[in-house]
């Protein structure tokens, strides 16, 4: 990680924390730094597995070399500087799991992990190379936006949570939201994976029924929750 010059070389852990502010403030999909949310020490937390305590620890360091604010009982939000570290290593993770789908075979539901322990480490002039060997996307295989070689976003189209469509909505997935190996597994299966066709049938106490393709299924809650869809007429359904 080089392209964001900082006065201290960050850790892995740093640049982890600074990803984590940006996807649970909202800033990972299409949003601009200046509509994300402030995200709480205990969200933080519980995404990286750690106690509240050194949370905070972490959130000083890094409010002291500029890249978030952070005030106690009020959240943090990344500053401009944190937010462009943060696309990066965003970057990175999202260029390399389209790269191990597409290039080596491997199955969605695997690169999230590998993606996870490389993101740090590529050169900028080896991002090049992948973006280039993949025809410079602006998604990766769960429908995330990738971040373009200038940092920035590409524009958000409009979706859908499936769970809150009226019955008899229809449209494309769009973004799977997960990275549950055993989601994402069930998810293919069911062909319900980003560009597949999908009509909402009825929600239930159960779940959301669904058609996708000549099927026709009960989708549990857990599932239907992090489908997202692009509905019919909507700008640019893929």
């Amino acid at each position: 990680m080089n392209r964001i010059a900082t006065r201290t070389p960050l850790s892995e852990a740093q640049e982890d924390y600074l990803k984590q502010v940006l996807l649970l403030g909202g800033g990972g999909e299409g949003g601009r730094l200046e509509d994300a949310l402030p995200v709480s020490t205990q969200s933080l937390a519980d995404q990286m597995q750690v106690r509240p305590a050194s949370v905070t620890g972490m959130l000083k360091k890094l409010a002291e070399l500029g890249l978030v604010d952070y005030e106690a009982y009020r959240g943090v939000r990344l500053t401009r500087a944190g937010y462009q570290i943060a696309l990066e290593v965003l970057r990175h993770h999202r260029l390399i799991e389209a790269y191990l789908h597409q290039a080596l075979g491997y199955g969605w539901e695997e690169v999230h992990a590998e993606a996870e322990k490389l993101e740090h480490h590529i050169s900028e002039a080896f991002e090049q190379r992948i973006a280039e060997w993949l025809g410079h996307p602006t998604h990766d295989p769960h429908g995330d936006a990738i971040p373009s070689a200038a940092l920035e976003l590409p524009p958000s189209s409009p979706s859908h949570r499936l769970t809150g469509l009226a019955p008899g909505a229809s449209g494309r997935v769009a973004r799977v939201a997960t990275q549950d190996q055993d989601s994402l597994n069930l998810l293919a299966h069911l062909g319900l994976k980003p560009g597949a066709p999908v009509q909402l049938l009825e929600h239930t106490l159960e779940g959301s029924r669904v058609w996708v393709g000549q099927e026709r299924y009960l989708l549990p809650n857990s599932l239907a929750q992090v489908l997202w869809v692009r509905l019919q007429g909507d700008p640019d359904e893929r």
